[in-house]
C-alpha cells in the first residue's frame, strides 16, 4: 500500500474507481516480456500499422529539427498544418472546411477528451456503441459523466443506427458518439444512416461526435464524411492509422465555429500546444507522393484482410461479414472456448499469438469474441495461422 510520510493511505479521486485498464496494453507487455525471454510471438494485439514512417514525413520532420523549429507553436497548431488538413478535405470529399474550425491536437485522444470537457456535466449521458474503443467510456467517465453504452452485433454491422440512437436516449443523454470505420469491428456507417443518426441528435438538440480516424482505410465501399452531411457535427481524426504515425501523436479535430473560443482556453491551458517537430513533418503526410503511398498500404491491408478473415473461419471463428474497413477482425469464438480472456491468454502462451478478447471493448457478449489486428506482415499473418491451427487441433 502506498503511504504518505505521515503514514496515511494516499488519497485517489473518485473518478478513478470507475475507470476500465486498457487490455491490449496487458497483452502488449505481456507479449514484450516473453520476447524478451527469447521466444517469437505473432503481435496482433495493438492497432498499429507495421509499415516505416512514410519518407517525406521523416524529411520534414528532419528539416524542421535542422531549421530548429522546436518551440511552442499556435495551440491550434501551425497555420500551415491547419491548412493542408482543411485542403485534404477538398481533394477527397470535395468538402470546402474553413482552416479556423481545425483544431491540431496531441493525438486524437486529446480531441476526445477536449470535446468531452467541453460538453458533459457530472451526470450526463453519452451514447456509445458496445463493442467499441474503450478509452471513448473513460473520457466521459473523466468529464463526470455517464457512457451509455448501446448493445450491437453482426445483424445491425456492430453499428449504431437511428433506430437505436432512438431506443436508448435518456432523459441525461446529451449526445452520441460514433465511429466510422470503427474500433474493434472495422465496420462503417454509410451515408443514408450517419443522415438518419445526425437528424435524431439534432431533433433533441444533442452532440454528435464522430470518430473518423480509420478514414483512407476502407475497401470496398465509399466512406463518407460527416462533414459532407452537416457542419455541427464534431470530428475526430488522427494522423495515426492512415498515415502511420503513432508515435508522434498528432491528431486533429473539426469543430463549429462557435465553439472556437471555448475550445482555444482548453488547448491553452491543458497542453499549450501541438508537438512542434510532430506538426512540421505531418505536412510531408499530404504531399502527393505519400498519398500514392498511403493507398498502396490500403491495397496491401486489403489483402491481409481478403486472406486473414477466410482463414480464421476455417479455423472455426465467427465473423458474420467481412468488415469493411480499419484492420481489424472482431471474431466470435462460441464454437472454441467459453471465455475469450482465458483463450487469449492460452494462445498467447500455447501458440505464440497474440490478440485482445472481446472483454476490453465493452460488456454485451464480450466474453464471446477477440479482436485481431491484421498489421503484420502477410507471412506473419499466415504464421499465426498456422500456429492458431495446430494449438486448436485444426
Amino acid at each position: 500500500m502506498n503511504e504518505n510520510k505521515q503514514g496515511r493511505s494516499k488519497r485517489l479521486a473518485d473518478r478513478l474507481s470507475n475507470m476500465t485498464s486498457f487490455k491490449v496494453v496487458d497483452f502488449l507487455e505481456a507479449a514484450v516480456a516473453m520476447e524478451a525471454q527469447g521466444r517469437d510471438i505473432v503481435r496482433m494485439e495493438a492497432g498499429e500499422p507495421s509499415f516505416a514512417t512514410a519518407p517525406a514525413i521523416a524529411a520534414a520532420a528532419i528539416k524542421a529539427l535542422q531549421e530548429e523549429k522546436t518551440n511552442y507553436t499556435p495551440s491550434f497548431g501551425i497555420p500551415e498544418l491547419r491548412q493542408a488538413i482543411a485542403g485534404f478535405y477538398m481533394t477527397r470529399y470535395g468538402i470546402k472546411v474553413s482552416p479556423e474550425r481545425v483544431v491540431v491536437t496531441t493525438g486524437s485522444s486529446a480531441a476526445l477528451g477536449l470535446i468531452c470537457d467541453l460538453f458533459i456535466n457530472p451526470g450526463d449521458g453519452l451514447l456509445l456503441s458496445d463493442p467499441g474503443y474503450p478509452c471513448n467510456a473513460n473520457f466521459v467517465r473523466r468529464a463526470g459523466g455517464e457512457p451509455q453504452l448501446v448493445p450491437v452485433s453482426g445483424d445491425n454491422a456492430y453499428q449504431l443506427t437511428a433506430e437505436l440512437v432512438e431506443q436508448y436516449w435518456q432523459p441525461n443523454t446529451i449526445g452520441v458518439m460514433v465511429a466510422s470505420p470503427s474500433n474493434p469491428t472495422g465496420e462503417i456507417i454509410d451515408a443514408d444512416n450517419q443522415r438518419a443518426i445526425n437528424a435524431v441528435v439534432a431533433q433533441r438538440d444533442g452532440v454528435l461526435i464522430m470518430d473518423e480516424l480509420y478514414h483512407g482505410l476502407v475497401y470496398d465501399e465509399k466512406e463518407t464524411s460527416i462533414l459532407e452531411i452537416t457542419d455541427n457535427a464534431f470530428v475526430i481524426n488522427s494522423f495515426s492509422k492512415y498515415f502511420g504515425m503513432t508515435g508522434w501523436r498528432l491528431g486533429w479535430m473539426v469543430v463549429p465555429e462557435d465553439v472556437l473560443p471555448a475550445v482555444s482556453v482548453m488547448t491553452q491551458n491543458f497542453y499549450i500546444s501541438p508537438p512542434s517537430i510532430a506538426q512540421y513533418a505531418a505536412l510531408g503526410a499530404f504531399e502527393p507522393g505519400t498519398i500514392e503511398i498511403m493507398d498502396a498500404r490500403r491495397e496491401e491491408f486489403r489483402q491481409r484482410r481478403d486472406f486473414f478473415v477466410p482463414a480464421l473461419r476455417e479455423l472455426g471463428f465467427n465473423i458474420p461479414h467481412t468488415p469493411a474497413g480499419a484492420f481489424y477482425v472482431y471474431a466470435g469464438i462460441e464454437n472454441l472456448a467459453e471465455d475469450s480472456e482465458a483463450f487469449c491468454w492460452d494462445m498467447l502462451e500455447r501458440a505464440g499469438v497474440s490478440f485482445t478478447p472481446g472483454t476490453d471493448f465493452g460488456e454485451y457478449l464480450a466474453r464471446q469474441h477477440v479482436r485481431f489486428s491484421y498489421t503484420q506482415p502477410m507471412d506473419r499473418l499466415e504464421l499465426a495461422v498456422e500456429r492458431l491451427s495446430k494449438a486448436l487441433g485444426k
